[in-house]
């Protein structure tokens, strides 16, 4: 019997118990395994994949993450983890899996996703327009001046009783409600922070998060009223870890990105932000630096 063309093997639904093959095809393609953040993806999400046809594990993978209206009819998806395993690649996987998730199990829902230089072509074929760009760095943090003087802010570790604050501050600089993804922080992140303004009226003015990833701490997501909130959280998350930081900022940020440099950081890539069916990203992007993760928009 011929065996099927690769475009014509089945594509299912990932779970949890397939966390290892993701890391082993990240891996595969020379990403780090990043086991924590699949983990995150794959609860959070709903990962979709191919079985290797030489029984080895997955041939190609992805995850999207719903946000908003409900699971069937989101306000907002977003694509991540697209990865092929090298012994497939260009010869349609990617397309196949791609075009499956945007014409069939999203249709007619605004999509969004990161996309790297080698990416994108696919993206722009499949209808997706760069409407943004972010800015990777990486380095270890070098405070300069006195610890978190920056702004008005008042930063200290969230609470308990800090989260529905933190959910209505996001979901209004966000755009959408991802309650499902924000309300797993406090067990996913080693560190989560939140600002206050510093006129003594207690109101939530930024939040921030950061989680490990192989050997770095991942600043992400970072919600702030202005610079000085956002410099301030940073800080405050920096003195907590002796791992280098990594984070993905919005290039139009570039008061946050020089002084991010300064003390340390490096570029490390550039990705674009791009969108399909909606002309850019809900929200207020003023006060959306970074996000928890790119994979998840």
């Amino acid at each position: 019997m011929t065996p099927p063309h690769l475009t014509d093997l089945p594509i299912r639904a990932l779970t949890v118990d397939d966390l290892r093959h993701c890391a082993d095809l990240s891996e595969d393609r020379g990403w780090p395994r990043e086991d924590h953040k699949w983990g995150l993806l794959l609860a959070a999400g709903n990962g979709y994949g191919v079985n290797a046809p030489d029984g080895q594990g997955l041939a190609a993978a992805c995850v999207i993450t719903r946000y908003g209206g409900t699971h069937a009819e989101p306000e907002l998806a977003a694509i991540g983890m697209v990865l092929v395993a090298g012994r497939y690649a260009r010869q349609g996987m990617g397309r196949r899996l791609m075009t499956y998730i945007c014409d069939d199990v999203l249709k007619g829902i605004p999509l969004t996703l990161h996309a790297t230089p080698y990416g994108r072509p696919l993206y722009e074929e499949l209808g997706f327009e760069t409407t943004g760009r972010a800015e990777m760095l990486r380095g270890p943090f070098q405070p300069a001046g006195i610890p978190g003087a920056y702004g008005t802010a008042r930063v200290r570790p969230a609470r308990a009783g800090d989260l529905p604050r933190i959910l209505r501050l996001d979901a209004e600089v966000f755009g959408s409600d991802r309650t499902h993804l924000i309300t797993r922080l406090p067990a996913f992140a080693d560190q989560l922070v939140v600002a206050e303004d510093g006129g003594g009226n207690g109101t939530l003015t930024g939040y921030a998060a950061a989680w490990p990833n192989m050997d770095t701490h991942v600043i992400g997501p970072l919600i702030a009223h202005d610079t000085g909130t956002a410099q301030s959280l940073i800080t405050a998350l920096a003195q907590g870890t002796d791992r280098p930081l990594r984070t993905d900022v919005d290039v139009r940020h570039e008061e946050l990105l020089a002084w991010l440099k300064d003390r340390g950081l490096v570029s490390v890539a550039f990705n674009a932000v791009m969108t399909r069916d909606i002309p850019a990203l809900p929200g207020d992007w003023t006060r959306r630096w970074a996000p928890l993760t790119v994979a998840a928009g």
